[in-house]
């Protein structure tokens, strides 16, 4: 596959729990594409497996059958070093909570990626203070998040998913815990970086409006992947 292909390619993804004699099927034959710097929206009923299709995609975890590709090679055919390297420098994720670290500061907070990929202390220091100056925090990297609204917690944690350079986010429920008028920001922002950076998004969300702003979509239903149609009324009912 040529550097122009596909960014990240699901294929027959399947993942299955087991719990005693049960075996629970989350997903059951997942495939879908992302280009390079494409946001594609993820929708579906809480409990479809949209969390569980992110893990497998950011190689949080494996799936118990199918392949992952990412820029036409076979993720989970590397050794756990080269998962660890696509984790740190390919892939940014943002959570519905936030997962900051209440003692720490904003900048703080957004070092940990660049000190855990072991850059130097200042540099993680100038690329956190960076990211944050990005997502519009610049004058609060010294605050705690309990000292920051919801909106600028989530900054705060797009700003860490950013400091790596990475080439894709997965965003799973961002704007979950937000008003709609702070929603809007973090919408903005998913936009900003997109067209500046080139950065690809697969978000995962219950948020018509977000889900509207997508290039594309689809829906899990029953444990695979469909494309969405793309009409309003589709897009509507992404919260059933």
């Amino acid at each position: 596959m040529t550097a122009s292909g596909p960014l990240l390619v699901a294929d027959g993804l399947e993942k299955e729990y087991r719990s005693g004699p049960e075996v629970v099927r989350v997903l059951r034959g997942v495939s879908l594409v992302l280009q390079p710097g494409e946001m594609v929206a993820l929708v579906g009923a809480s409990g479809v497996g949209k969390s569980t299709l992110l893990h497998l995609l950011g190689a949080l975890d494996r799936p118990s059958a199918g392949r992952v590709l990412f820029d036409g090679a076979d993720l989970f055919g590397r050794g756990e070093a080269g998962l660890a390297r696509y984790r740190r420098q390919e892939v940014g994720f943002v959570f519905q909570f936030y997962n900051l670290l209440a003692e720490m500061s904003a900048l703080e907070n957004a070092m940990l990626p660049a000190l855990i990929a072991r850059r130097p202390a200042r540099e993680a220091r100038e690329r956190a203070a960076a990211s944050l100056a990005a997502v519009g925090l610049g004058d609060r990297l010294r605050h705690r998040p309990g000292e920051l609204s919801g909106g600028e917690q989530q900054r705060v944690a797009v700003a860490r998913a950013l400091i790596n350079g990475p080439r894709l986010i997965l965003a799973d429920e961002p704007t979950g815990n937000l008003d709609p008028k702070t929603s809007e920001v973090i919408y903005d922002l998913f936009g900003q970086l997109q067209a500046e950076r080139g950065i690809a998004f697969l978000i995962a969300t219950h948020n018509p409006d977000l889900a509207r702003r997508a290039e594309r979509g689809y829906r899990i239903v029953e444990g695979r992947a469909r494309p969405l149609g793309g009409g309003s009324d589709e897009v509507a009912g992404v919260g059933v």
